[in-house]
């Protein structure tokens, strides 16, 4: 498959007389990868913490999701100064002083003896955060050139490994010491993969793609209406993702599932959601981006009314599937940003996309709660569903927007 042989489909003339710039094109993206990995694995490892910290300093509700907001907001918000921030440092050393100050966050928090504290520790964290998808994306683009959507794919598959791997390991390590270690221990991670990019992180005009090439990709780059059909598509297939998996438990418990199988059922969905990014890049490579958004979201809404209306065995066999589709689109849309940004403007292109998704995923499961106040669960998942339908005609849109591939 094209996906696990990135040297094979992005080898250029250039790189025949010149070996050592496919293996910095590599270093890149796994450099890249390992800062996804972090960045997307200490946002999620916040939601293991809530419970020791609520335990710990006697909070409510109100106030751990004051928590999660600090560090989701700043990390949303800031995403495109840290671009033009990137501009002015470089690329490499924003992204690992970013790095370092996520880390340092964490470290903060280990020391932190009160809500504001964690707060402050907190926003610190999500500051550096910021400058992870804009700018380690843009890399990856940078690199790669027009075959980025393959290694692209791989990229955003790391941050779901971040995401599965350090919440785990921080709810290992508060099991046999203080949860206050336990931070300093993972902030180390982050001060070494800072330092890491800082070293070894190949600058943008060791791994650009030959002029010759960067010159086309320019040329057929920058649609304003592309991009923002491309964003809309972004924006409406995170809200179909958090807004079905704010009422699947609900689905499933009515079906008659068990409180401890639940876990595993979702279990399944985010497992298949990691798949999807891997499988889904290899399917955008073969039939291109609006046949895999077309195949990916009509999936999507038919196993999600499967979901309504199957019994519990089946609807758990479908489980996986439904990941992938959830969780597959995404992988052909950051991949396809690129083509669509502005000349010298992918870093912010990047930036602008990423907030609105997150900004997506932090409204849509409130608007969908809300809707489901006033019509059932029934009633908001199937439209969940609608709105997976509704990218059909975003995407025949965007198509005269592309190159032919």
């Amino acid at each position: 498959m094209r996906l696990f042989s990135l040297s094979a489909p992005t080898t250029t003339p250039a790189e025949h007389t010149d070996p050592s710039r496919s293996a910095r094109r590599k270093r890149a993206l796994w450099i890249s990868c390992a800062a996804h990995a972090l960045h997307d694995g200490y946002t999620d490892m916040i939601y293991a913490l809530l419970p020791v910290w609520q335990a710990d300093f006697g909070l409510g509700y109100g106030a751990l999701a004051l928590l999660r907001g600090m560090y989701a907001g700043t990390m949303a918000t800031l995403q495109v100064p840290a671009g033009s921030l990137a501009r002015v440092l470089g690329t490499r050393a924003t992204l690992a002083i970013g790095t370092l100050l996520a880390a340092l966050g964490y470290a903060i928090a280990g020391m932190s003896g009160s809500l504001m504290g964690l707060c402050v520790a907190l926003a610190v964290s999500g500051c550096g955060s910021s400058t992870q998808h804009p700018l380690a994306s843009g890399v990856v683009s940078s690199a790669y050139g027009r075959d980025a959507r393959a290694p692209l794919s791989v990229y955003n598959f790391a941050g779901d490994l971040g995401k599965s791997t350090l919440p785990a390991a921080v709810s290992l390590l508060i099991t046999f010491m203080p949860w206050r270690h336990a931070l300093w221990a993972m902030s180390t991670i982050g001060i070494l993969t800072g330092l890491v990019i800082a070293l070894f992180l190949p600058s943008a005009r060791n791994i650009e793609p030959p002029r010759d090439e960067a010159m086309a990709r320019e040329g057929a780059a920058g649609s304003r209406t592309g991009f923002s059909l491309l964003f809309g598509i972004g924006v409406l297939d995170t809200a179909v993702r958090m807004g079905l998996l704010t009422f699947l438990p609900f689905l499933l418990r009515s079906k008659g599932i068990s409180p401890q199988m639940m876990s595993t059922a979702l279990a399944l969905v985010f497992m298949g959601g990691a798949a999807g990014k891997f499988a889904c890049g290899a399917l955008g490579a073969r039939v291109g981006v609006i046949g895999t958004v077309f195949t990916t979201e009509g999936a999507t809404a038919l196993l999600i009314l499967a979901m309504i209306w199957l019994p519990l065995s089946p609807a758990m066999i479908l489980l996986p599937l439904l990941g992938v589709m959830l969780n597959g689109t995404s992988s052909v849309l950051y991949g396809t940003v690129p083509e669509l940004a502005a000349a010298g403007g992918t870093e912010r292109a990047f930036a602008l996309f990423y907030t609105g998704t997150i900004a997506s995923g932090a409204l849509a499961p409130v608007a969908y709660g809300l809707l489901g106040d006033r019509i059932g669960v029934y009633g908001a998942t199937i439209a969940t569903a609608a709105t997976a339908l509704a990218i059909f005609p975003l995407a025949l849109a965007l198509r005269r927007h592309l190159r032919a591939t």
